[in-house]
């Protein structure tokens, strides 16, 4: 039996954020007809992952909808798959993949990114070093494909901030700076990095990842390796 596709999400207050994760489900079960695919949430939305995986027939492969590691992709997720399906593999975070730069560059060139903008890759930052340097990882993917420097910065845990990163920049010729949305969909995150773009002269801040098709894409490779690292293990070890 083909394993269902469940996509965890962190979950947002914004409807507009449950609204941009809904798309990118479809956009994801477009990209596969006759593949099952469930949308859930760790918290704040619903369904909760711990409601879905119940409910969910056969085998299924978890895709955190999430960018990089951390709290949630090391705790969270892990501890509600022990309680409610412990059989379930759990694929790789998304973040850094090619795919995911092919879409930051895409949205970057829809905000009106110009030769001589500064680049932020803003993100929502963590308390884990290593969900950092996923973030600076990508930072450095974009950083090859725009052929420019491109800046890793947070807006809550990590280092430089936001505004730190904003006002180094200041002391540097370029005229405007082009923060690129290192996040999903609309919510917290997003609205502080447009926040912090209003705040600045000619700032410009694109839109979140969304229902990209590249996005679409990452998450079915995610999940074809998952599938073929379960396949390679034994039964007791299946865990991607």
């Amino acid at each position: 039996m083909t394993p269902t596709l469940v996509l965890a999400a962190h979950g947002t207050r914004d409807p507009a954020g449950e609204r941009t994760l809904a798309a990118l489900a479809r956009t994801a079960r477009a990209a596969r007809p006759g593949h099952r695919v469930e949308l859930s949430y760790l918290e704040l939305s619903s369904p909760l992952l711990a409601q879905v995986l119940p409910a969910v027939r056969g085998p299924v492969v978890v895709v955190p909808l999430l960018l990089a590691g951390g709290y949630h992709v090391h705790v969270d997720l892990p501890r509600v798959v022990a309680e409610h399906r412990p059989e379930a593999v759990v694929a790789r975070w998304l973040g850094p993949h090619r795919l995911l730069t092919s879409a930051l560059a895409r949205k970057l060139a829809r905000a009106g990114l110009r030769a001589t903008d500064a680049v932020l890759l803003g993100a929502a930052g963590s308390s884990d070093p290593a969900a950092l340097a996923d973030v600076r990882a990508a930072a450095h993917q974009l950083a090859v494909r725009l052929a420019r420097p491109v800046t890793a910065a947070f807006a809550s845990a990590g280092t430089p901030s936001l505004d730190e990163a904003m006002e180094r920049l200041a002391s540097t010729p370029a005229a405007r700076v082009a923060i690129a949305s290192y996040v999903l969909a609309p919510g917290f995150f997003h609205d502080r990095l447009a926040a912090v773009a209003a705040g600045r002269p000619a700032a410009v801040v694109s839109e979140p990842l969304g229902a990209d098709l590249d996005v679409a894409a990452l998450i079915w490779h995610r999940y074809d390796e998952a599938v073929r690292r379960s396949a390679a293990m034994p039964r007791t070890l299946r865990r991607a």
